[in-house]
């Protein structure tokens, strides 16, 4: 089967960091699908005019669409030149290769491919990764998408013939959003399992606890219910994961705001901030941590909670979105009710004091994420749902 994965961004310069995102879920998805047989394309734009227009990477060809400003740009100012992006995509697959079924990520790489389609017979998947109803819903004035997303958003729900959603939170959005429940299914990311496992390296710790969390130091990523959680916990140490570069935490205003809440809440020398980590690094970070805790306001994919769990380490997060389908309750770790700092420290203080019951829920958390998390599930997935759009729009294809 052609399969052409459309995104508006090529993501940030250089190697990728601390937690993965839109582009490196793309390129593993492209190399899995390209690993069982499938001609794939993934199309991006062309964010540095150094760069080669086309290159071959991990099986699959990549291609670099020259529309829009030369350098990065933010989302608001790519949504312009979304008609140029879907016309030269036309103009691509009018020669000798044209895709089976097309498959968009996030909101601007989505539209694109629904303007290039449209006037085909060529099906289109559509992965949001995130949704800025929901974002604005548990952001509030933390969010900061631009205006014209959420109708863009509604309307492309619209435009495709499916929409593959990452959680069971998700589905329920989409079907508000007017999507028929029969047009939305599930395909949760894969975690690496080769790189996150439970042996190897860890980073260096104190004696006390650690308790570890990772993603982007922000408004709405839930740090700051971290901070006051631990004065219910003890003697045990927050390390945060993510952000800028370590240099440049001093002048980050966020880090600057978790620092004097952790002072006012007593816990000042119990809260360090790491900064951005190579990914290729992360897996040590787990291993040295006791507990994982994931409690941003909103989170599309469990991503951290899977790869914590890979390297054999329990979660306590919220229990909403990514992070409800991938923990479960008293098995591979605990659930919290969404914004209950007081059960958040109750949880961490009694997770921390049960060497047995962290033993036993890292170990259900490896063989959970082995079974049901794995890149190769994930990318078979995929299959399937392009099979079935493919013979919905044209019965009578190959596939």
């Amino acid at each position: 089967m052609r399969v052409g994965l459309v995104r508006a961004h090529a993501g940030p310069p250089g190697p990728p960091s601390t937690a993965t995102g839109t582009q490196q879920h793309v390129a593993r998805v492209a190399a899995e699908l390209s690993g069982r047989g499938h001609d794939v394309r993934v199309y991006e734009r062309l964010e540095d005019p150094d760069l080669a227009p086309a290159t071959e990477a991990d099986g699959y060809r990549l291609e670099r669409v020259p529309v829009g400003p030369s350098t990065r740009a933010p989302t608001a100012e790519l949504v312009p030149h979304v008609p140029e992006f879907g016309r030269w995509l036309i103009e691509r697959w009018s020669g000798d290769w044209a895709p089976d079924v097309v498959h968009g990520h996030f909101w601007v790489g989505g539209l694109a491919a629904a303007s290039a389609v449209r006037e085909t017979t060529i099906p289109v998947v559509q992965t949001f990764h995130s949704l800025g109803v929901e974002q604005l819903r548990h952001l509030g004035r933390a969010y900061a998408g631009p205006g014209e997303r959420i109708p863009l958003e509604r309307a492309l729900t619209r435009a495709v013939d499916l929409a593959v959603a990452q959680s069971t939170d998700e589905v329920t959005e989409l079907t508000r959003m007017g999507l028929d429940r029969a047009a939305v299914t599930v395909v949760p990311a894969g975690v690496d399992i080769g790189r996150f496992t439970p042996d190897g390296e860890a980073q260096p710790r104190e004696r006390r606890s650690r308790i570890l969390s990772v993603g982007g130091l922000a408004p709405g990523h839930g740090q700051e219910d971290l901070v006051r959680a631990l004065r219910l916990v003890g003697d045990a140490e927050l390390v945060i994961v993510g952000g800028p570069p370590a240099e440049q935490l001093d002048g980050y205003p966020e880090a600057r705001r978790l620092r004097e809440l952790a002072v006012q809440n007593g816990v000042g020398e119990q809260v360090r901030l790491i900064g951005d980590v190579p990914h290729e690094l992360m897996p040590t970070w787990y291993r040295s941590a006791d507990v994982v805790a994931c409690t941003p306001r909103y989170v599309a994919a469990g991503r951290v909670p899977l790869e914590a769990m890979a390297s054999g380490v329990p979660v306590v997060g919220y229990a909403q979105g990514g992070i409800a389908d991938t923990v479960v309750d008293e098995v591979t770790g605990r659930l919290v009710p969404l914004g209950d700092v007081r059960g958040l420290g109750v949880t961490l203080r009694r997770l921390l004091t049960d060497d047995a019951r962290r033993f036993a829920y890292g170990h259900a958390a490896v063989d959970r994420v082995r079974c049901s998390y794995t890149w190769e599930r994930t990318a078979g997935a995929l299959e399937r749902v392009y099979e079935r759009v493919v013979r919905l729009r044209r019965p009578d294809a190959e596939v």
